[in-house]
């Protein structure tokens, strides 16, 4: 056994970044490395019409310690 080289399985590498402080990895095999674009809806601009009834009196409201 000691004979036979088993195949290293593919993993990731650390490439140096020239200038900057940290490295960086490679893709990991058999993975997409373009970033998901996931929407929020609960980030989405809301117009002044999407205002809920207490929005106006929390806007307005001063906290005691000011």
């Amino acid at each position: 056994m000691p004979d036979e080289k088993s195949p290293e399985p593919a993993r990731q590498r650390i490439v140096r970044v020239p200038g900057s402080r940290r490295a960086r990895l490679t893709p990991a095999p058999d993975t997409d490395p373009s970033p998901d674009v996931v929407t929020n809806p609960a980030r989405e601009k809301r117009t002044v019409d999407d205002r809920g009834p207490n929005d106006a009196r929390l806007r307005d409201d001063v906290p005691p310690h000011y």
